[in-house]
């Protein structure tokens, strides 16, 4: 198993092989960036810009991203042009906003210093995810009411991407987020009114795969705090404030 670095290494190797001249750079984000990184927990979350996504030039990838996705067991990169990533800063507020926070060049130009992220855009896409994910673990409930064997596992992925909402809801709030998970979910909760005891058994389920006990209690209570981060979110700022931000030349 190669190691975090020589894995990113051998990507950009790969990438610059089979993209040659198309690919003009290539970023590492998300907690591997931030210096957060488990083994075995955290993913590789890597962005490509590329001069030209015509589906010839990504067929000249499709063996790079399967080597990385299959072999390597990450996530495939995301692909944009450059004007495409700055275009995207509205709809992918949370990703690009993670990008300019905590970010390492692996090759090529800055493609993400120079984006604003619109901000009030950015809680909206938080709470977009947030009742996405709410209505997600009703519809798993409903196909296996009270299975602690189905219901773990889904409890188990849920968490790791709320983790992430959690974190961009301190931010929404106008606090640097704290680095650790214990950390998060308590000032999240203390933001929002939630419980943070609604999370209890999730950070040791992340960490090892095991859950133990009465499995509707704690899915009830978990999808009830989110249930509550989500509407604190949406009185947060007004829903006049939705509209993508515009700037009148004075």
């Amino acid at each position: 198993m190669l190691s975090k670095d020589a894995k990113l290494t051998e990507l950009v190797n790969r990438l610059k092989e089979f993209a040659a001249t198309n690919l003009e750079c290539a970023i590492l984000f998300g907690s591997a960036a931030r210096g957060d990184f488990r083994q075995g927990l955290s993913d590789l979350n890597v962005a490509c810009i590329l001069r030209s996504l015509a589906v010839e030039e990504l067929g000249r990838l499709a063996d790079v991203v399967k080597w990385w996705c299959v072999e390597q067991k990450e996530p495939a990169p995301l692909f944009f042009t450059g004007d495409e990533l700055q275009q995207a800063a509205d709809v992918f507020a949370i990703e690009i906003l993670d990008m300019k926070r905590d970010r390492r060049v692996l090759y090529g130009k800055d493609a993400v210093a120079g984006i604003e992220v619109p901000m009030n855009l950015h809680r909206v896409q938080i709470e977009h995810d947030l009742r996405t994910m709410i209505l997600k673990l009703r519809q798993h409930y409903l196909r296996s009411p009270g299975n602690a064997k189905e219901l773990a596992p889904v409890l188990r992925k849920s968490f790791s991407g709320a983790l992430t909402l959690l974190r961009h809801t301190i931010i929404a709030f106008g606090e640097d987020p704290p680095a650790g998970e214990h950390e998060i979910v308590a000032r999240a909760a203390s933001l929002t009114g939630a419980s943070a005891s609604a999370f209890d058994a999730l950070l040791p389920l992340r960490e090892t795969g095991e859950f133990h006990g009465e499995i509707v209690p704690v899915y009830g209570a978990y999808l009830k705090a989110l249930e509550k981060i989500s509407s604190a979110l949406d009185k947060h700022l007004p829903k006049r404030e939705w509209q993508r931000v515009k700037h009148t030349q004075s």
